[in-house]
């Protein structure tokens, strides 16, 4: 995976940086003043309120629709080109590394054996995760601090898009789990079902230990021409990393600023601090205790990745440096490596049970829900389950926790109100991918070590 980190990690940083710095200059440039107090004494203002002349129109800022045609058709088409490219690679990157990962495990007893232990600290990790959230958001309860008639604002400003998020995919329930098994592969494939993705791939990784070696070997090397090329593919968009991330992160900020983030401030520190907390202190202790590596040795050689994440706000998208970090820098072999992480990315995320989990609390504290503890412990299963089932893409979350809310609340809060929180998402998504993707790389650590013993029975 060496041509997705050609691109140095610093360069995409300060493509952040200044994407958010200049972003947050032209909305301060650009925004209205705020309209004048009307005096009562004036004859106009006395028939402005008896309802015989009309109020004055709130003023505009004359440069205003510039930013929002350089949004719409110069930012955010450079920053959805960069991310179509890197999307592009996912779905056959997925398969054949995954595919390729079950065959040099050497068949089902191998796999039953590692995938047993990669789920088992999947659930484990994942719900450290929710429980720290609903303790924050408990002790915090932010949502107590957002003014009413910023909530009308945020509902008003953004439920168009809350409903479509919504609309996109909200069915997760028993069927999400009979789907696993897919009727039509290519289908699966198409509508980028990763649980049906990731079954298929496991399976024909199987079967290639099974049927004769000469014919396995056809498509062995098949697939590892499929690997060189999404390989190619991402080094391209990484190519465009530091354009694509500037882009994005301009037109977030050039269009809300940093008014809503002020807003939701309260909110913002429940989650920044659970996220703190899971990848400074619990990751580590796992590093440490279960992976037996020095935690500042691991996070030292996973920067790039970690870099990545936080810029793409995708486990998916950052799996060729994870990849190429856990073999290279963190010495996982190769089989590991490519079972381990595709399986993390797409069924692996910490980060996102525990903003679920605080986010269904907050709307419920801000819509005057209480919760009880029987309603916060579906809250912290349903967290669990959602985030094993979601896809690895930006805003993949937000359609599961409109379904957990509704559940949770008992019907008492709309899904609809996921719009609240909809304005600070995108910063705060890069935040959980950083920690889903660190959750990643210790799975990959763990596994290795408690395999050490067995890797001369791998097809390395």
């Amino acid at each position: 995976m060496a041509a997705a980190a050609k691109v140095s990690h610093s360069r995409i940083l300060l493509g952040l940086i200044f994407g958010a710095l200049v972003g947050s200059l032209v909305n301060f440039c650009t925004t209205p003043p705020a309209p004048p107090a009307l005096n009562l004494e004036q004859p106009e203002a006395l028939a402005a309120i008896a309802g015989t002349a009309a109020l004055p129109e709130p003023a505009t800022h004359p440069r205003a629709a510039w930013v929002g045609w350089g949004v719409q058709y110069v930012a955010k088409p450079v920053g959805d080109l960069f991310m179509n490219l890197l999307f592009l690679a996912i779905i056959p990157l997925v398969f054949a590394s995954l595919a390729l990962g079950v065959t040099r495990l050497g068949g089902s007893s191998h796999v039953g054996r590692v995938g047993a232990k990669t789920f088992a600290y999947f659930l484990v990790t994942t719900a450290f995760a929710a429980v720290i959230g609903l303790s924050l958001v408990n002790a915090l309860r932010p949502g107590d601090q957002v003014p009413e008639a910023q909530q009308k604002e945020l509902l008003a400003h953004y439920a168009k898009e809350a409903k479509g998020k919504l609309d996109a995919k909200s069915d997760f329930g028993i069927d999400t789990f009979v789907n696993i098994v897919p009727k039509n592969p290519l289908k699966a494939f198409a509508e980028k079902d990763m649980l049906a993705v990731i079954f298929t791939a496991v399976l024909v990784g199987i079967a290639l230990t099974q049927i004769d070696p000469t014919r396995a070997a056809v498509i062995i090397h098949f697939l590892e021409g499929v690997n060189q090329i999404t390989e190619f593919v991402i080094g391209l968009a990484m190519k465009l990393a530091p354009f694509g991330v500037f882009a994005l992160i301009f037109s977030t900020t050039a269009l809300f600023g940093y008014q809503l983030l002020i807003a939701l401030g309260a909110f913002i520190v429940t989650v920044l601090g659970g996220l703190a907390i899971h990848l400074v202190v619990v990751l580590p202790l796992l590093v440490w205790l279960l992976g037996g590596m020095n935690p500042l040795h691991f996070f030292k050689k996973i920067s790039t990745t970690l870099v990545t994440a936080f810029s793409t706000s995708s486990s998916s998208a950052t799996l060729p440096t994870a990849i190429k970090d856990a073999e290279e820098n963190l010495g996982v072999p190769k089989a590991i490596a490519h079972f381990v992480l595709p399986l993390s990315a797409s069924m692996n995320h910490n980060g996102t049970a525990l903003f679920e989990s605080v986010t269904v609390l907050f709307l419920a504290q801000v819509f005057g829900v209480d919760l009880s503890i029987e309603q916060q412990i579906i809250v912290l299963v349903l967290s669990i389950l959602t985030a094993t089932g979601m896809a690895g893409v930006p805003g993949g979350s937000l359609p599961l926790i409109g379904m957990v809310l509704v559940t949770a609340t008992n019907g008492k809060v709309p899904a609809s109100a996921i719009a609240i929180i909809l304005g600070v998402d995108r910063i705060l998504d890069m935040c959980r991918t950083t920690v889903n993707v660190a959750a990643d790389m210790t799975t990959a650590v763990f596994v290795a070590r408690t395999e050490r013993g067995r890797t001369a029975e791998l097809s390395i």
